[in-house]
């Protein structure tokens, strides 16, 4: 599946693997991490969180529009839900294109759209506390750890 939610850690080759092609001249890879401090605090792990079906809706969504954006792209998206350790991959996402500048221009793309609106969410866990961070955007918070029904479409 080239666009999915993921309980196991992801197998970065294989996500590449998917979008392999002949016409294409690059391929480009957005891996992101858990990173060890956040907004000044030291994080211990996350858990990531989603509204599964809608999420992959979503990211197949992000593909389409990618694909008739770019002409020629091809994606997968992979997102780990799940309690993730620092430095544990938490998103692959893969473009090839024809040439390198779309793909680097639709690799881009497709986080900031993922971090728009795709149903996934957080909890931090740091040295000295915890919290629910609300969408991906952090402009909503989930206080009760997860969206209410109204948020699930931002």
């Amino acid at each position: 599946m080239k666009f999915q939610i993921s309980k196991e850690p992801i197998n970065i080759q294989h996500v590449i693997d998917q979008v392999v092609q002949r016409e294409a001249g690059a391929i480009t890879t957005f891996i992101g991490t858990v990173r060890e401090i956040t907004h000044g605090k030291k994080t211990l792990y996350l858990v990531y969180e989603a509204y599964e079906s809608m999420a992959v809706k979503k990211l197949e969504q992000i593909g389409k529009e990618i694909e008739e954006r770019w002409k020629g792209a091809d994606v997968a998206i992979v997102h780990r839900v799940g309690k993730l350790d620092i430095t544990d991959v938490a998103v692959v996402i893969a473009v090839s294109t024809p040439h390198r500048a779309d793909a680097y221009e639709a690799n881009r793309y497709a986080i900031e759209r993922i971090k728009e609106i795709v149903p996934i969410w957080k909890k931090e866990h740091w040295e000295d506390g915890q919290e629910w961070i609300g969408n991906q955007l952090e402009t909503v918070a989930y206080p009760k750890g997860e969206p209410e029904a109204k948020h699930l479409d931002e």
